[in-house]
């Protein structure tokens, strides 16, 4: 018994141990923000690598998310006999809640793990070692490139998949279903506020995005610089980004929606 809460008890301080090293390294990407800007080609290539190569993953998981909303949705709504509802369903539902979620959650397995990876290997293969030698700060030439341009590109991907998803949602509604087309966006026009429902959703894009990438960055950062060290980290920033991100939207969600 006295050797489990010994093993609890590590584990306990491993964590908050690791959560301090993370906000001391969040910390000092902010601080090397400054240098990125001045320096835009880096980040610019970054943009490219996490969020246009997102693009096709995420443009095409909103719009089969979108139609099978939207056909779950009129069998729901037909039995009330509020087919014409079925775009304020489609919107808010991915406005509020699923285009921001999802989202992330797909943005944190193909780009968050990807750096998590990238940076892992050049901690493996001793390249970052090699820039603090050359007086290099690895961190703002290398992390903080990556943070930002992941705190750019979620909001984008983020609204692309909304937007994406209400036509895929139009495409079985309208043209499958039979729904009225002028009837679909006008009442998707009358109910979706955009403070309450766009900014609301892009606010928490723009916090899953910050969230995703600081973990992956730090995750890479903080890899054993071995090839099961760089696998586990990989894995770890899958993982714990998807908790983060529920956690996040439950939080958020409760305060933005809710009468906490």
């Amino acid at each position: 018994m006295l050797s489990y809460f010994q093993r609890l008890g590590a584990t306990s301080l491993g964590m908050f141990e690791r959560l301090g090293r993370g906000s001391v390294f969040f910390v000092n990407i902010l601080l090397s923000i400054p240098s990125v800007i001045v320096r835009p080609r880096l980040l610019i290539a970054q943009i490219y690598f996490v969020g246009v190569l997102s693009f096709s993953l995420i443009v095409i998981s909103g719009l089969f998310v979108g139609m099978v909303i939207a056909l779950q949705g009129f069998y729901t709504l037909s039995d009330f006999g509020a087919e014409g509802m079925l775009g304020v369903m489609v919107a808010a539902s991915l406005i509020r809640e699923l285009g921001p979620v999802v989202s992330a959650l797909l943005f944190a397995g193909r780009a968050g793990s990807a750096l998590t990876a990238e940076i892992g290997l050049m901690k493996a293969t001793e390249q970052l070692s090699g820039m603090e030698m050359m007086a290099v700060d690895p961190v703002a030439r290398i992390m903080a490139p990556r943070f930002l341009a992941g705190l750019i590109s979620m909001p984008i991907l983020a609204t692309l998949f909304s937007a994406v998803g209400v036509m895929g949602g139009y495409f079985i509604g309208v043209g499958l279903l039979g729904i009225d087309e002028g009837g679909y966006w006008s009442q998707m026009q009358a109910k979706i506020d955009f403070s309450q429902d766009v900014v609301n959703g892009l606010i928490k894009s723009v916090i899953f995005g910050w969230v995703v990438t600081w973990i992956a960055v730090f995750e890479g950062h903080d890899a054993i610089p071995t090839s099961e060290g760089v696998s586990r980290a990989t894995t770890r920033t899958v993982v714990h980004s998807a908790f983060a991100i529920l956690l996040l939207d439950f939080i958020l969600t409760a305060l933005m929606f809710g009468d906490i």
